[in-house]
């Protein structure tokens, strides 16, 4: 070795002895990981439940996560992977977890709001700084028959909301054709006079009809301009469900039941869909915000699915403003106001309020929210 690469090595080496946690005093060890505990709840009325996850550290700084449900096994699993690993290594612990989609979720919001809270920064700061100052938002319309999902419309729209997701009429059997697309229009109709001509809608199959189903109904609904029509059928086929995008001008949107990246992949590669729609409950944000860049090279939106609580509410619209190819957030507007008090006290305040279609991005450090324990535990679902 020459002279010249021993002192290129020694200065180096000098560095890194600089710019290392012990030197510099930035490191990771109040980060560490001490504790990962879980609370599964369930609302009084809609029963709608969901699992809100904290992550504890040495340094004694908490952060909240959230996703729809823990077995026991699999936190026991999750208390293996991140104990003794620092917080800041976020997306190390997402690698760790990823067999575990709903705690990969939840685990990586929990550690990005005990990094938000270290850097006095909201989330999507963190994240690289926001696109937007405020989210267009989504809710799903509750009821079976077309009277009930006008009244929850109603409520909906008092509520600040002006794009609603209405549940398809559920089918009675396999290809049945017609009948179908005239339950469809007729539902459609009533919901478009009752929404008025600043409302917009998705129609929402839930993967429930046939290819061939689907792609009648989709024909038949374009003069609703629906946004999108969300899960026409099951992502089985891509040959079939890219006919469905082909054969009409109708957008269909998947996503919420996909954990494999590379499903996404197809789907985009078969330009079979027009929005992405990955579930924040299942998937970390860290995941969705690159599932979202790959779908930004192929001009498709990210609308994430949410059916939870408002701890992924909070997440979600960090998410949302740190897309630059965010479309719409769907946020739960639960019907009963004793539902909606307790989201506003898991919280400390509501998070989900929007005004005229829209929500206010959340902009306290972390998650921008302060998380009630003592209702955590008041709320929390005994014998889960």
């Amino acid at each position: 070795m020459t002279a010249v690469m021993q002192a290129k090595r020694a200065r180096l080496a000098a560095l890194a002895a600089a710019q290392s946690p012990a030197a510099t005093g930035s490191g990771d060890e109040g980060l560490e990981i001490a504790g990962l505990s879980v609370y599964p709840l369930r609302e009084p009325v809609s029963r709608r439940g969901y699992t809100v996850v904290k992550l504890a550290t040495k340094g004694g700084l908490t952060g909240f996560g959230e996703c729809a449900s823990v077995k026991p096994h699999e936190l026991a699993a999750a208390r293996n992977v991140v104990i003794g690993r620092p917080a800041s290594n976020y997306e190390g612990l997402r690698h760790g977890l990823r067999t575990l989609p709903g705690l990969e979720a939840a685990v990586g919001m929990a550690a990005l709001d005990v990094l938000g809270k270290l850097s006095k920064a909201p989330v999507y700061q963190v994240l690289g700084g926001p696109t937007r100052n405020k989210a267009r938002a989504l809710c799903r319309l509750h009821g079976e028959s077309d009277k009930e999902l006008v009244s929850s419309l109603a409520k909906a729209r008092e509520a600040g909301f002006r794009a609603f997701a209405v549940p398809a009429p559920a089918p009675t059997a396999r290809n049945h054709g017609r009948a179908f697309v005239d339950a469809v229009r007729r539902r459609m109709d009533a919901l478009r006079a009752a929404g008025g001509e600043n409302s917009d809608f998705v129609l929402d199959a839930s993967g429930a009809l046939t290819p061939g189903d689907a792609a009648v109904a989709a024909a038949a609904l374009e003069r609703f301009h629906l946004l999108w029509f969300d899960e026409p059928c099951r992502v089985a086929n891509l040959a079939a469900v890219r006919k469905i995008s082909e054969e009409c001008v109708t957008p269909v949107g998947f996503g919420r039941n996909i954990d494999d990246a590379s499903l996404f992949q197809d789907l985009l590669r078969e330009q079979a869909i027009d929005v992405l729609r990955p579930d924040i409950g299942r998937a970390s944000i860290g995941r969705i915000r690159r599932l979202a860049a790959l779908a930004e090279t192929y001009y498709v939106a990210v609308a994430p699915y949410h059916d939870g609580g408002p701890v992924a509410s909070a997440a979600a619209l960090h998410l949302a403003a740190s897309l630059p190819n965010f479309f719409i957030q769907q946020i739960p507007f639960p019907a009963a106001e004793e539902d909606r008090r307790m989201r506003a006290e898991l919280t400390g305040q509501p998070v989900e309020n929007i005004r005229e279609g829209y929500a206010d991005l959340v902009t306290g450090p972390g998650l921008g929210i302060a998380v009630n324990e003592a209702a955590l535990e008041r709320y929390r679902e005994r014998g889960a």
